[in-house]
């Protein structure tokens, strides 16, 4: 089963806007180069846990707040960093995977909080997101994401 990477987005601090690239290095323990918490100057840097090292939501579910709730989300407003389409990530949840060659595990769901619905100014965004507000992920192998990769799992 596959899906793919539709976008990729990094800030280089906390609570700047994010930037679109068409590739980044992504590398275990860090995340991906030149993004916030790479740096560690994300504003959850400081928090213990797993699952910092990369965000993806799926571009399915961003399409499906603009119907259902009149909310939308430009390329990167989510707050994640990769962008997907035709892959399930809930499912994805403590499982490995593969986007290019790099090689990702799933640590827990990515839900909404606060901060993305004051930062975005949408008021029902906790609610539209909530369960399907992206996966956080560990860099397991390192390497290269491109915009086109494929996610491969199963």
């Amino acid at each position: 089963m596959s899906g793919e990477v539709v976008s990729i987005h990094i800030a280089g601090k906390a609570q700047s806007t994010l930037v679109g690239l068409t590739e980044v290095h992504a590398e275990p323990g860090r995340g991906l180069e030149g993004d916030r918490y790479f740096t560690k100057t994300g504003t959850y840097s400081e928090t213990p846990g797993t699952g910092r090292d990369v965000t993806l939501i799926e571009s399915e579910v961003i399409e499906a707040l603009d119907r259902e709730s009149g909310i939308r989300l430009a390329p990167g407003e989510s707050r994640r960093n990769i962008t997907t389409r035709g892959v399930a990530l809930n499912h994805l949840a403590d499982r490995e995977f593969r986007v290019g060659d790099v090689t990702l595990r799933g640590t827990r769901l990515c839900e909404p909080c606060d901060y993305l619905q004051k930062h975005t100014g949408n008021p029902g965004l906790l609610e539209a997101l909530l369960h399907r507000g992206g996966l956080r992920c560990d860099i397991v192998v390192g390497g290269v994401i491109r915009v086109g990769d494929p996610i491969v799992f199963g």
